[in-house]
């Protein structure tokens, strides 16, 4: 019996227009014969050697059941020199022919030399349109383009333009999921809390999925796109493709490119830098933060350090002159504690009612928070800020250029000799990294004070709640009032320290 094998994958059906009806009818003329079994991998790459219809061929080969291979070139079995001489050794050894439309294949040994000559061009010519497809494809990114669409929730993909635009709908449901994580509510404890609540609400995902996991809403929690910065380049994901015809443990993973390689494309915002930035430090602290509950509630659980050890305090039930107290401590008794603490414990209660008092205080005089982190703010000049910003732009600019002209004039041949090069462009090059640490130190100064302003609205907001629902406050509202404001309660020997956002 004969056996046609056709393939055509995604970029070669486009650009050479190898079409899986033009290789069946080439085979079937060079076959001479209406009896034979078609074996076809459709918009499969021939980089991988486990393909649906070559696996299946190569097993009706072995059992005897085929005698003669058709196919149209060599490239068609596989783009990889060495996977070709894997299949044609397995045919050879079974006494199978193999026959292609356009060429012959001998087993002589010039014949065979052929045959690797051309399986060896056809991989380079693989790399090469790889190698074209992935130059293309970071130019665009460094244009400022989008080069497909990345599904990111939020956004639709323009196709023509090349870029995202908000999608007003889902856009909602982010904004939405940054006010539950960051903003006082009675509805959702946490991620898991969120993804539940969209759930409920019969939201679809950005694939229309029903349910919504947690993970899904971390990683939105954590998408830079939301504040205008979509980046590309930044996965490498070579290989991957394959990974549908490979075992769970062959797997390739995606791995991270290192930064530097990154290329930054501008998107429209969602969420403002402020309400972000907020949700990344309570990510940071959200396992502590949101610890399963225990059979007694702690209003500061997962807020509690101790100042000398830094470990975290934990509530726990003790025996304490034959009476049972609760208490804050820093002991760990698990098996494998790194640090099992220095001993240090507080009574639980007389520490939530010394936090939630001062808590209080600042939520009846939420102005004299305000105007404390004026007061610090009071003589500086931003216009004064971001002039300097623009000159030290401008003076880093004139130092990349600097070493830009340089290497010019030496490639020229110009009478300059090497070690003058060198130097100067050393000398740039320091000027431009001691350029750089001064506008890193401004922006920092800026967005501190930003970061602050924050903390100001986080305290209004957490006042507004509060005398919202005086009178009638929960356990559950007192402790969603103080995790809105308080990062951290510091216990030492002599007194706590309560760390705001």
């Amino acid at each position: 019996m004969v056996g046609i094998y056709v393939r055509v994958s995604t970029e070669e059906s486009a650009q050479r227009g190898y079409s899986i009806q033009d290789q069946i009818r080439e085979c079937r003329k060079k076959a001479g014969t209406d009896e034979a079994i078609e074996y076809i991998d459709e918009g499969i790459s021939g980089e991988f050697l486990d393909r649906p219809g070559l696996t299946k061929l190569r097993e009706d080969v072995r059992k005897g059941l085929i005698t003669k291979v058709v196919c149209l070139d060599p490239d068609r079995l596989s783009r990889k020199l060495m996977n070709q001489l894997i299949v044609t050794e397995e045919f050879d050894s079974q006494g199978v022919e193999l026959v292609f439309v356009n060429g012959e294949y001998a087993r002589t040994p010039e014949g065979q030399l052929f045959y690797s000559m051309r399986g060896a061009i056809s991989e380079f010519e693989k790399a090469k349109i790889t190698e074209r497809m992935t130059r293309g494809r970071r130019e665009k990114a460094r244009q400022g383009k989008v080069v497909r669409d990345y599904q990111v929730y939020g956004y639709d993909y323009d196709k023509e333009k090349e870029c995202f635009v908000i999608n007003e709908d889902e856009a909602k449901v982010v904004r939405l999921v940054f006010d539950l994580f960051t903003k006082p509510n009675d509805k959702v404890d946490g991620i898991n809390g969120i993804a539940k609540y969209l759930t409920k609400q019969g939201i679809p995902t950005k694939r229309g999925a029903k349910v919504w996991h947690r993970q899904v809403v971390r990683q939105m929690l954590m998408n830079r796109a939301y504040i205008g910065e979509f980046y590309q380049n930044r996965w490498n994901t070579e290989g991957m493709l394959g990974n549908r015809f490979r075992s769970p443990e062959e797997r390739v993973r995606m791995r991270e490119r290192p930064k530097n390689e990154w290329i930054r494309v501008p998107c429209p915002a969602i969420i403002d830098e402020e309400t972000f930035f907020h949700a990344q430090t309570l990510l940071e602290e959200s396992r502590r933060r949101w610890s399963k509950k225990s059979k007694h509630q702690y209003l500061l659980s997962g807020l509690v350090r101790c100042g000398d050890c830094l470990n975290t305090m934990t509530g726990r039930r003790a025996k304490n002159w034959g009476k049972y107290v609760y208490e804050y401590t820093d002991q760990k008794n698990y098996s494998g504690a790194k640090h099992p603490g220095c001993g240090r414990r507080i009574n639980a209660d007389q520490l939530e009612q010394e936090v939630w008092e001062k808590i209080v205080r600042w939520l009846n005089n939420p102005d004299e928070i305000v105007a404390a982190a004026e007061d610090m703010a009071e003589g500086q000049t931003s216009s004064f800020e971001e002039l300097e910003i623009n000159r030290l732009e401008a003076e880093i600019e004139r130092a990349k250029e600097g070493r830009k002209r340089l290497l010019n004039l030496f490639a020229q041949g110009l009478s300059i000799s090497e070690d003058e090069i060198r130097e100067s462009i050393r000398e740039l090059k320091e000027k431009e990294d001691e350029l750089r640490e001064r506008l890193e130190k401004i922006q920092e100064m800026i967005k501190e004070r930003e970061r602050s302003r924050y903390s100001e609205g986080l305290i209004r907001e957490a006042a507004e709640f509060y005398l919202n629902k005086q009178g009638e406050l929960t356990f559950e509202d007192k402790k969603e009032i103080i995790r809105h404001v308080v990062k951290e309660v510091v216990v030492y020997e002599d007194r706590i320290e309560i760390v705001t956002f």
